[in-house]
Protein backbone atom coordinates (compact mmCIF):
# COMPACT_ATOMS: atom_id res chain seq x y z
CA UNK A 1 0.00 0.00 0.00
CA UNK A 2 1.55 3.54 -0.92
CA UNK A 3 2.37 5.65 2.13
CA UNK A 4 1.45 9.25 1.76
CA UNK A 5 4.84 10.52 1.74
CA UNK A 6 4.81 8.56 -1.47
CA UNK A 7 1.41 10.24 -2.60
CA UNK A 8 2.81 13.40 -1.92
CA UNK A 9 5.77 12.77 -4.09
CA UNK A 10 3.22 11.46 -7.16
CA UNK A 11 1.52 14.39 -6.54
CA UNK A 12 4.33 16.82 -7.18
CA UNK A 13 5.66 14.56 -10.03
CA UNK A 14 2.16 15.37 -11.59
CA UNK A 15 2.47 18.68 -11.04
CA UNK A 16 6.17 19.26 -12.45
CA UNK A 17 4.79 17.15 -15.71
CA UNK A 18 1.81 19.72 -15.99
CA UNK A 19 3.57 22.78 -15.66
CA UNK A 20 6.71 21.71 -17.78
CA UNK A 21 3.81 20.39 -21.08
CA UNK A 22 2.63 23.95 -20.27
CA UNK A 23 5.99 25.84 -20.45
CA UNK A 24 5.85 26.69 -16.85
CA UNK A 25 8.33 26.34 -13.71
CA UNK A 26 7.00 23.64 -11.24
CA UNK A 27 8.03 25.98 -8.88
CA UNK A 28 5.22 28.38 -9.92
CA UNK A 29 2.14 25.65 -8.41
CA UNK A 30 1.82 25.67 -5.01
CA UNK A 31 0.43 22.41 -3.49
CA UNK A 32 -2.58 22.84 -0.81
CA UNK A 33 -3.32 19.65 0.61
CA UNK A 34 -6.63 19.56 1.56
CA UNK A 35 -7.00 17.58 4.76
CA UNK A 36 -10.73 17.92 6.06
CA UNK A 37 -12.05 14.49 7.45
CA UNK A 38 -8.73 13.73 7.41
CA UNK A 39 -7.12 12.12 11.25
CA UNK A 40 -4.23 14.30 12.75
CA UNK A 41 -1.86 11.52 12.20
CA UNK A 42 -2.14 11.97 8.46
CA UNK A 43 -1.31 15.27 8.66
CA UNK A 44 0.92 14.87 10.72
CA UNK A 45 2.84 11.71 8.39
CA UNK A 46 2.28 14.42 5.63
CA UNK A 47 4.11 17.23 7.36
CA UNK A 48 6.90 15.15 8.28
CA UNK A 49 7.67 14.10 4.02
CA UNK A 50 7.37 17.99 3.48
CA UNK A 51 3.98 19.42 2.83
CA UNK A 52 3.40 22.84 5.00
CA UNK A 53 0.31 23.92 3.21
CA UNK A 54 -3.08 22.51 4.94
CA UNK A 55 -6.72 23.12 3.87
CA UNK A 56 -9.94 22.83 6.11
CA UNK A 57 -13.66 23.14 4.91
CA UNK A 58 -15.34 23.09 8.56
CA UNK A 59 -13.93 25.06 11.02
CA UNK A 60 -14.27 23.49 14.22
CA UNK A 61 -12.59 20.68 12.85
CA UNK A 62 -9.79 22.77 11.91
CA UNK A 63 -8.93 24.56 15.09
CA UNK A 64 -8.79 21.46 16.90
CA UNK A 65 -6.36 19.88 14.71
CA UNK A 66 -4.28 23.51 15.01
CA UNK A 67 -4.46 22.85 18.61
CA UNK A 68 -3.11 19.22 18.36
CA UNK A 69 -0.65 20.33 16.05
CA UNK A 70 0.35 23.68 17.50
CA UNK A 71 4.06 22.11 18.09
CA UNK A 72 4.11 22.36 14.15
CA UNK A 73 5.12 26.06 14.00
CA UNK A 74 5.47 26.08 10.46
CA UNK A 75 2.33 25.14 9.02
CA UNK A 76 0.44 27.61 6.88
CA UNK A 77 -3.38 27.15 7.22
CA UNK A 78 -5.58 27.79 4.43
CA UNK A 79 -9.73 27.88 5.14
CA UNK A 80 -11.34 26.75 2.01
CA UNK A 81 -15.39 26.25 2.98
CA UNK A 82 -18.21 28.53 2.97
CA UNK A 83 -17.87 31.03 5.43
CA UNK A 84 -20.78 31.83 7.93
CA UNK A 85 -21.07 35.18 9.44
CA UNK A 86 -20.83 34.04 13.04
CA UNK A 87 -17.61 32.30 12.59
CA UNK A 88 -15.51 34.64 11.08
CA UNK A 89 -13.61 35.66 14.03
CA UNK A 90 -11.95 32.25 14.51
CA UNK A 91 -11.27 32.19 10.72
CA UNK A 92 -9.54 35.68 10.77
CA UNK A 93 -8.20 34.73 13.85
CA UNK A 94 -6.67 31.10 13.06
CA UNK A 95 -5.89 31.01 9.48
CA UNK A 96 -3.14 32.64 7.37
CA UNK A 97 -5.28 32.39 4.11
CA UNK A 98 -8.67 32.22 3.15
CA UNK A 99 -10.07 31.08 -0.12
CA UNK A 100 -14.05 31.43 0.08
CA UNK A 101 -14.92 34.79 0.11
CA UNK A 102 -17.83 35.51 -1.94
CA UNK A 103 -19.90 38.37 0.16
CA UNK A 104 -18.66 41.68 1.03
CA UNK A 105 -20.02 41.65 4.96
CA UNK A 106 -18.15 38.30 5.41
CA UNK A 107 -14.51 40.61 4.35
CA UNK A 108 -15.65 43.23 6.14
CA UNK A 109 -15.80 41.08 9.50
CA UNK A 110 -12.48 38.87 8.77
CA UNK A 111 -11.20 42.63 7.94
CA UNK A 112 -12.48 44.12 11.23
CA UNK A 113 -11.69 40.84 13.44
CA UNK A 114 -7.75 40.50 12.20
CA UNK A 115 -5.66 41.59 14.70
CA UNK A 116 -3.33 44.58 13.84
CA UNK A 117 -0.54 42.38 15.24
CA UNK A 118 -1.02 39.97 12.84
CA UNK A 119 -0.08 40.20 8.94
CA UNK A 120 -2.50 40.61 6.51
CA UNK A 121 -4.71 37.52 5.74
CA UNK A 122 -4.60 36.53 2.38
CA UNK A 123 -7.84 36.13 0.46
CA UNK A 124 -9.02 34.89 -2.70
CA UNK A 125 -12.49 35.37 -4.08
CA UNK A 126 -14.57 32.73 -4.43
CA UNK A 127 -16.22 33.09 -8.47
CA UNK A 128 -19.29 30.01 -9.38
CA UNK A 129 -17.86 30.06 -12.51
CA UNK A 130 -20.38 27.58 -14.14
CA UNK A 131 -23.02 29.53 -12.03
CA UNK A 132 -24.47 26.32 -10.34
CA UNK A 133 -27.43 26.87 -7.49
CA UNK A 134 -25.56 24.57 -5.34
CA UNK A 135 -22.42 25.82 -5.61
CA UNK A 136 -21.62 29.03 -3.17
CA UNK A 137 -19.73 31.97 -4.79
CA UNK A 138 -20.32 35.66 -7.08
CA UNK A 139 -21.04 35.56 -10.65
CA UNK A 140 -18.11 36.64 -12.68
CA UNK A 141 -19.92 39.54 -13.75
CA UNK A 142 -19.96 40.50 -9.81
CA UNK A 143 -16.21 39.68 -8.84
CA UNK A 144 -15.41 43.06 -10.02
CA UNK A 145 -17.14 45.17 -7.54
CA UNK A 146 -16.54 42.33 -4.76
CA UNK A 147 -12.64 42.73 -5.58
CA UNK A 148 -12.69 46.59 -5.19
CA UNK A 149 -14.29 46.34 -2.23
CA UNK A 150 -12.29 43.64 -0.19
CA UNK A 151 -8.82 45.28 -2.06
CA UNK A 152 -9.84 48.51 0.22
CA UNK A 153 -9.87 46.66 3.60
CA UNK A 154 -6.84 47.42 5.55
CA UNK A 155 -6.26 43.59 7.12
CA UNK A 156 -6.99 41.31 4.61
CA UNK A 157 -4.69 41.05 1.35
CA UNK A 158 -6.43 40.38 -1.90
CA UNK A 159 -4.76 37.52 -3.50
CA UNK A 160 -7.00 36.41 -6.67
CA UNK A 161 -9.88 33.98 -7.42
CA UNK A 162 -10.54 30.46 -6.38
CA UNK A 163 -13.33 28.19 -8.39
CA UNK A 164 -14.82 24.75 -8.24
CA UNK A 165 -16.19 23.81 -11.61
CA UNK A 166 -18.30 21.23 -12.02
CA UNK A 167 -17.12 17.72 -12.87
CA UNK A 168 -16.10 16.97 -16.36
CA UNK A 169 -14.39 14.28 -17.51
CA UNK A 170 -13.10 15.53 -20.73
CA UNK A 171 -9.48 17.58 -20.30
CA UNK A 172 -10.03 19.95 -23.00
CA UNK A 173 -13.48 20.63 -21.16
CA UNK A 174 -12.07 21.23 -17.79
CA UNK A 175 -9.32 23.97 -19.38
CA UNK A 176 -12.55 25.66 -21.13
CA UNK A 177 -13.67 26.04 -17.29
CA UNK A 178 -9.93 27.30 -15.94
CA UNK A 179 -9.44 29.01 -18.61
CA UNK A 180 -12.82 31.74 -18.15
CA UNK A 181 -11.52 31.78 -14.44
CA UNK A 182 -8.07 33.09 -15.64
CA UNK A 183 -9.12 35.24 -18.07
CA UNK A 184 -11.41 36.76 -15.37
CA UNK A 185 -8.56 37.42 -13.49
CA UNK A 186 -6.66 38.84 -16.14
CA UNK A 187 -9.52 41.59 -16.91
CA UNK A 188 -9.87 42.18 -12.78
CA UNK A 189 -5.65 43.07 -13.10
CA UNK A 190 -6.42 45.49 -16.08
CA UNK A 191 -9.49 47.05 -15.17
CA UNK A 192 -9.04 47.70 -10.91
CA UNK A 193 -5.51 47.87 -10.76
CA UNK A 194 -5.13 45.83 -8.03
CA UNK A 195 -1.31 45.28 -8.07
CA UNK A 196 -1.73 41.84 -5.48
CA UNK A 197 -3.95 39.69 -8.05
CA UNK A 198 -1.50 36.87 -8.22
CA UNK A 199 -3.62 34.10 -7.58
CA UNK A 200 -5.78 31.40 -9.11
CA UNK A 201 -6.70 28.86 -6.53
CA UNK A 202 -7.83 25.88 -9.14
CA UNK A 203 -7.88 22.38 -9.34
CA UNK A 204 -8.46 19.42 -7.84
CA UNK A 205 -6.91 15.51 -7.96
CA UNK A 206 -9.62 14.98 -10.94
CA UNK A 207 -8.33 17.67 -12.89
CA UNK A 208 -4.96 18.92 -11.71
CA UNK A 209 -3.09 18.48 -15.15
CA UNK A 210 -5.84 20.73 -16.73
CA UNK A 211 -6.06 23.59 -13.90
CA UNK A 212 -2.03 23.81 -14.06
CA UNK A 213 -2.19 23.86 -17.93
CA UNK A 214 -4.29 26.98 -17.46
CA UNK A 215 -2.14 29.00 -14.81
CA UNK A 216 -3.15 27.89 -11.63
CA UNK A 217 -0.89 29.45 -8.69
CA UNK A 218 -2.60 26.81 -5.72
CA UNK A 219 -3.72 23.23 -6.51
CA UNK A 220 -6.31 22.00 -3.86
CA UNK A 221 -5.46 18.28 -3.75
CA UNK A 222 -6.57 15.92 -1.34
CA UNK A 223 -7.78 12.37 -2.41
CA UNK A 224 -4.52 11.73 -4.29
CA UNK A 225 -2.25 12.36 -0.72
CA UNK A 226 -4.84 11.08 1.62
CA UNK A 227 -7.32 8.29 -0.11
CA UNK A 228 -10.51 8.84 0.70
CA UNK A 229 -11.97 10.34 3.77
CA UNK A 230 -12.03 8.88 7.06
CA UNK A 231 -13.72 10.84 9.61
CA UNK A 232 -14.91 14.33 10.13
CA UNK A 233 -14.00 15.46 13.68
Amino acid sequence: MPTIADNLRQVYRQIASAAEDAGRSPETVRLLAVSKGQPVDALRKCHAAGQRDFGENYLQEALDKQQALADLEDICWHFIGPIQANKTRKIAEHFDWVHSIDRRRVAERLSTQRSAEQTPLEVCIQVNIDREESKSGVTPEEAGTLAVSVAALPHLRLRGLMAIPRNRDDIAAQRQAFARLAELLRTLRHSTGIETLDTLSMGMSRDLTAAVAEGATIVRIGTAIFGPRQTRA
